[in-house]
């Protein structure tokens, strides 16, 4: 008697959803972000120590220049992510100026804190002022060096638009560097209201 033939197994799927970036790429971002819980939780203890003097500090910042900042990145993570998809699709043009478009925004959030800091500073704020002020400093501080690391995180991903197409390798970086950019995005979200909102 013949033996019954064995069915084939099928193909693996293409479209199996997977993490983007390099698994290195995580543990920085993960790593990142537990240093900003870190300073979030100090921040919100000692607020709860004196909420008189943070409420009253929290009123002298500029809640409109907070807000267009907020949305600024806002829009910046939205060309990101999009010129990932285009990346993805290798429309190489459209990666390009959805690029410029974020690095533009990332250079007016850089530009907008430059004006925001001057006018505390010569308002006569400063970190030695009291303990909302020198948490102020520190947290926009920090948020504002990894602004600008991703600023030229956005500029090596626009050299990457030259290329007619990216291997896995160069893939995987291209995604992890919007990754940082939405974390940067990510941890504004959280500073705005944590500064500028929360009495």
């Amino acid at each position: 008697m013949a033996a019954t033939p064995r069915r084939a197994l099928p193909p693996a799927t293409s479209g199996q959803r997977r993490i983007p970036g390099e698994p290195g790429v995580w543990i920085f971002l993960f790593g990142d972000m537990l240093v900003f819980g870190a300073f979030f939780t100090t921040f919100m203890y000692q607020r709860a120590q004196a909420p008189e003097l943070f409420d009253e500090s929290r009123r002298t910042l500029s809640i409109g220049i907070g807000l267009t900042n907020t949305l600024v990145l806002l829009t910046s993570s939205l060309f990101v992510v999009t010129a990932l998809r285009a990346f993805r699709s290798s429309e190489r043009l459209a990666a390009r100026w959805l690029l410029v478009g974020a690095l533009v925004c990332g250079l007016t959030f850089v530009g907008l804190k430059a004006v925001e800091y001057t006018a505390k500073v010569s308002e006569g704020h400063s970190p030695q002022q009291n303990a909302f002020y020198m948490y102020y400093f520190i947290l926009t501080g920090l948020h504002l060096f990894h602004v600008l690391i991703g600023i030229v995180v956005l500029i090596v991903l626009l050299t990457q638009t030259r290329q007619a197409e990216l291997s896995a390798t160069r893939m995987a970086l291209t995604e992890g560097g919007a990754c940082f950019w939405h974390l940067v995005d990510l941890l504004w979200i959280v500073l705005f209201p944590l500064l500028y909102l929360v009495s």
